[in-house]
């Protein structure tokens, strides 16, 4: 049978698909990426806000279409049904099998049952609201995640670290979607990067809710600086990258680690949420203005040229004006490489669903245009200082029209940063073009846009 799978939302999302997909392969099933020739269809959901909760639903509907044609078994697993399983079976019955997160140790009995018997069971757990009592979700063995299917191509890989997030911002479902942090073993994560490595993966990117989180649990202490060290002796991998790294956990180790270690790129992602004192109260966040500004001087001190990415909310109730104007000024002074905002998303129950003051949506719309507005002037100026100078790119495609090679510099994470477009001065035949993706290339860069580069080959 040809099984079709589509993954939506995060990249940790993305890792549970690659298992997915790796049972599959190791059952026999072929994969195949054409929704019409497929028997089965499965859609890993994202739950976090009502823009990812909206597109699942429809990409449900739409993958239902093709039951009429081939599909025989439409699959749905993941965030969205472990937040609302109970209402999706009667809101959606075209789909034949619900996948609960919490029943991921046991998703290919499920899988099997619907298959080979045609039996459906109910979910294993009941649904649960209050955050004391929802238990961490069963991880994947490490047979699993060694077993999984690289989807992203030859280039770059996520590597998991943990699971869950128990830092309980009042805004973020996550802690009752995927439960509390649960770090994997060292031991674990070391032997699945060597596989990596062994497939030719050249960069891995180092992702969990909340990276600096690593270890507590296991080992009593934060781990990630030491992590980050023994992954670095690994031969074959060329660059290093870790995302979500929450600002109060970045520690004077962990930045001496990305300073010292070549392998490491100079690269922080530090979702700082908001600047105003107020604000970050409201929000239960574990850091204040002061430790924020502090922490992005120390690590421009300590790592000269170092790329800076954050994310922020705008629109969170009780946000005034003044705190949004607090936050705006922040933005011209930090002058961050990457930011992403986000408008307030209600989130059922979420402590902040509860809190007075909410801000109407025409509001919000008007603050996030006036953040990107000013992202846009910062993100300008910095690409303009890169004109002139060289950088190693990483070419990862050629263009529609083949006139650019497609890559990327180490401080640019794949899908969510910019790209280097490098002229294709030389016209290589099909043979030449093969050859130099996947490699590593000197580029000048003589020109920029609004967040690329354009570039040479030196």
């Amino acid at each position: 049978m040809n099984v079709g799978f589509i993954s939506l939302g995060c990249s940790k999302n993305l890792i549970d698909t690659e298992i997915t997909i790796g049972k599959f392969k190791e059952h026999n099933y072929n994969i195949v990426n054409d929704e019409e020739k497929a028997d089965i269809l499965i859609i890993n959901t994202c739950g976090f806000i009502d823009s990812a909760k909206e597109e699942a639903i429809n990409t449900i509907l739409e993958m239902a279409e093709y039951k009429e044609k081939r599909c025989k078994y439409l699959i749905v697993m993941g965030c969205l049904v472990q937040r609302y399983g109970e209402e999706l079976k009667k809101l959606l019955p075209e789909v034949d099998l619900f996948i609960k997160l919490d029943e991921y140790d046991i998703l290919w009995d499920k899988i099997e049952d619907l298959i080979k018997r045609g039996i459906v069971e109910k979910f294993r757990t009941k649904k649960t609201t209050k955050i004391s009592e929802i238990k961490p979700m069963p991880m994947f063995t490490k047979e699993e995640f060694l077993g999984r299917t690289i989807s992203t191509g030859e280039n770059y890989a996520y590597l998991k670290i943990g699971e869950g997030c128990s830092n309980k911002c009042t805004y973020c479902a996550i802690p009752y979607i995927r439960g509390p942090f649960v770090s994997r073993k060292k031991e674990d994560i070391i032997e699945e990067a060597k596989e990596l490595a062994k497939k030719g993966i050249k960069e891995l990117i180092i992702i969990a809710q909340d990276t600096t989180k690593y270890g507590i649990d296991l080992y009593g202490k934060t781990c990630l600086s030491e992590l980050l060290e023994e992954i670095s002796k690994i031969e074959g991998i060329k660059w290093i990258r870790f995302l979500y790294s929450y600002p109060e956990g970045i520690t004077d180790e962990l930045i001496e680690e990305v300073s010292k270690n070549p392998k490491i790129v100079k690269y922080f992602d530090i979702p700082i949420q908001h600047i105003s004192d107020t604000v970050l109260k409201r929000m239960n966040r574990k850091t204040s203005k002061k430790e924020i500004i502090n922490l992005i001087s120390k690590i421009r001190e300590k790592i000269p040229g170092v790329v800076l990415r954050t994310s922020l909310i705008v629109g969170f109730p009780g946000e005034t004006k003044k705190d949004f104007e607090e936050l705006l000024e922040f933005v011209k002074w930090a002058k961050f490489d990457k930011l992403g905002v986000f408008k307030y998303s209600k989130e059922e129950g979420t402590p902040a669903e509860k809190l007075p003051e909410q801000i109407h949506g025409n509001t919000k719309t008007s603050r996030y245009n006036k953040i990107m507005k000013e992202q846009q002037k910062v993100s300008k100026e910095i690409l303009e200082k890169k004109i002139g100078k060289t950088y190693e790119v990483l070419v990862e495609n050629i263009s529609f029209d083949e006139k650019y090679y497609i890559g990327r510099t180490s401080i640019d994470a794949p899908d969510i940063d910019g790209l280097v477009y490098i002229e294709n001065e030389k016209n290589l035949n099909k043979k030449e073009e093969k050859e130099i993706l996947g490699k590593f290339v000197k580029c000048k860069i003589v020109d920029v846009n609004s967040y690329d580069l354009i570039g040479k080959i030196i």
